[in-house]
């Protein structure tokens, strides 16, 4: 199942497609709404625009009664850095251990163990 507020916000913004083509009573479907209504097909589970809104406003439904803490989302997304989450970045690994790099040995070549197969002989004709 889709997240309810990705949900609500595609089935918000195909609407507004929508309202803007008929308020521009534009005879032929902008890319932007086509793509808004593929991906609610494709999040639905559905292949047709009806049957997706109808799905996505069931779901969204079915998510209203779920208590608000489950709901909640926070307003602003911060990025955290690397060494506030506790990751490695791969400049810190090289950093950390340069002389482990240097005692791997290079891979060795290695020589068949059977010569070449010799190609077919031609094919006699009569």
């Amino acid at each position: 199942m889709p997240h309810p507020e990705f949900l609500r916000k595609l089935v918000h913004e195909y609407e507004t497609a929508l309202a803007e083509e008929a308020a521009a009573a534009a005879a032929v479907r902008t890319t932007r709404a086509q793509d808004l209504a593929y991906t609610l097909c494709v999040s639905t589970g559905t292949r047709e625009v009806r049957a997706a809104l109808e799905t996505a406003r069931r779901l969204l439904a079915a998510a209203g009664a779920a208590p608000a803490a489950e709901r909640r989302t926070p307003a602003v997304t911060t990025r955290r850095s690397p060494a506030a989450t506790g990751r490695r970045t791969s400049a810190a690994v090289e950093r950390r251990a340069p002389a482990a790099r240097e005692t791997v040995p290079p891979p060795r070549k290695i020589a068949p163990s059977a010569p070449p197969l010799a190609a077919p002989a031609p094919a006699a004709t009569a």
